[in-house]
């Protein structure tokens, strides 16, 4: 499979460690992920994508590209195709307008459930599919569902693109898992540049909010309690998400099959699952906790795939 990386501060951070330097940075695990890779990091509120279909820890462009990106949102992914090509149109992050998106996992038996899927995309979107992975029909898809809210050039709360993404899963597992096959692993992570947010769909996901002591404290102008400890207000200064754990800083928390996790332009950290409408702004890292025991006491009142 493949391996993603999030970020979104309030401030401007390099991302060298995370990409390059630290265990488990993307760049050494292309080793065995070796079909491509993408980096989107968004400038002036504009994002700057950069794919190749190289091994990225191979690759002068992603050695540099690593080096020099500082920006408040970043998006990456190192792939391991297993559909679609071995070429640029298939590598993640996949972009429309300022929205860009990354996915680990499958559709198993993806081309014959590919045009189901594109029938689920507005006509006015499906022609810029230009790969052939499931990963871009996946994007389009949530796409078409955050469209139902106003214009994608528009500003659309967490609130609204953490419900497009989840009637975007919700839809796909509907068209495409049968009984007696395997089910879409659908793990993705999808920003605007402001909003970030993502969801762990069989495939391993990490996050972090905070670290044990951030290095920079001392000369930090936005050094804050919720930089060293979990957030008691509900807004956090960085999300970090990543497949595997970076060491390091960082306190890292595993998410749960179906969690649903966001930030919106404010920074403020909410809480869904894939299975119940239910949103929860988490103010301490116990609230994640009890987000998914109420999350298991009303999976049996979740509505259905609409």
């Amino acid at each position: 499979m493949c391996r993603l990386f999030g970020f979104r501060s309030i401030i401007p951070s390099q991302v060298h460690r995370s990409l390059m330097a630290a265990d488990n940075a993307l760049g050494p695990l292309s080793k065995a992920h070796p079909d491509g890779w993408g980096v989107a990091h968004y400038v002036d509120g504009c994002p700057h994508v950069t794919r190749s279909a190289s091994t990225a820890l191979h690759d002068a462009l992603f050695h540099r590209l690593s080096g020099v990106v500082s920006s408040e949102t970043v998006l990456a992914h190192v792939r391991k195709a297993t559909v679609g090509a071995k070429t640029v149109l298939n590598c993640h992050p996949f972009q429309y307008g300022k929205w860009t998106f990354a996915h680990n996992g499958d559709i198993p038996h993806f081309d014959a459930k590919r045009a189901g899927l594109l029938n689920e995309i507005a006509p006015r979107l499906r022609r810029y599919v230009l790969g052939d992975t499931d990963s871009e029909v996946v994007f389009f898809v949530f796409l078409t569902a955050l469209a139902q809210n106003g214009p994608l050039a528009h500003h659309h709360s967490a609130e609204d693109v953490i419900k497009a993404l989840r009637n975007a899963v919700r839809r796909v597992r509907q068209l495409c898992d049968h009984p007696n096959e395997d089910t879409s692993l659908l793990t993705i992570i999808v920003t605007d540049g402001k909003t970030m947010a993502a969801t762990h769909g069989g495939k391993e996901l990490h996050m972090s909010t905070y670290k044990t002591r951030c290095s920079d404290r001392d000369q930090c102008p936005h050094l804050a309690d919720e930089c060293e400890a979990p957030s008691a207000s509900g807004h956090v200064n960085h999300l970090v998400f990543s497949s595997t754990v970076m060491a390091g800083e960082n306190v890292w928390r595993e998410l749960r099959h179906g969690d649903i996790v966001g930030v919106d332009w404010r920074m403020r950290l909410i809480h869904a699952h894939v299975d119940h409408p239910r949103l929860t702004v988490l103010r301490h890292a116990a609230d994640a906790n009890r987000a998914g025991s109420d999350r298991a006491a009303g999976a049996e009142d979740a509505p259905q795939p609409q």
